[in-house]
């Protein structure tokens, strides 16, 4: 009985067929898909699995991070070695101007003429200084303000409506959009 079961499952071969023939007309009609083996992992090995996977993954995300700081490392240098440019670029024509002054004073003989040419190069310069931003604080008769005034001494206020007051500016205090960058040096009424 073992033998007739074996017999009806192999193939009817015919005297001129060859096995790749049978082979062919066997596997007839139907597509041939890779199949890879299954293989069941332990729990451990799983966890191994994982573990390296999102190891991988965490030294992939740290070298990216670290290429991204030093790239805006980078970055932030070169902004800092150019910020000024364009600040330097345009007193190039007061530069300029200040020079033309000087050849203008070897062989002046009219003080009022030289007088007035300064004053042109330094309405220049304010100029192109306030549309950078710049800004020259009122500190006279205003009263003392230790965000924006620095004290170098106190004298007796003149009368009494000084006390507490700027008297006199030694030296303007600036701001750059609306941040103190130079304190005025004052004196106060006391």
């Amino acid at each position: 009985m073992f033998n007739k079961k074996k017999k009806e499952e192999e193939p009817i071969i015919e005297n001129n067929q060859t096995e790749q023939e049978i082979v062919d007309v066997q596997t007839e009609g139907t597509e041939a898909a890779p199949v890879e083996p299954v293989i069941e992992l332990s729990p451990e090995e799983k966890l191994k699995q994982e573990n390296s996977e999102l190891n991988d993954k965490y030294l992939r995300l740290f070298a990216e991070f670290d290429n991204y700081k030093r790239r805006t490392q980078k970055e932030r240098v070169e902004l800092l070695q150019t910020a000024g440019k364009d600040v330097v670029v345009s007193l190039l024509p007061v530069l300029d101007d200040f020079e033309r002054a000087l050849k203008a004073t070897e062989n002046a003989t009219e003080v009022s003429a030289i007088r007035e040419g300064i004053m042109l190069v330094q309405t220049k310069l304010k100029s192109i200084l306030n549309q950078k931003g710049l800004k020259e604080m009122e500190s006279l008769n205003t009263v003392f303000n230790t965000d924006i005034h620095e004290a170098i001494t106190k004298i007796p206020a003149p009368s009494d409506d000084l006390k507490g007051k700027v008297v006199d500016e030694l030296e303007k205090g600036y701001t750059l959009n609306d941040k103190v960058i130079r304190f005025a040096k004052v004196v106060v009424g006391s």
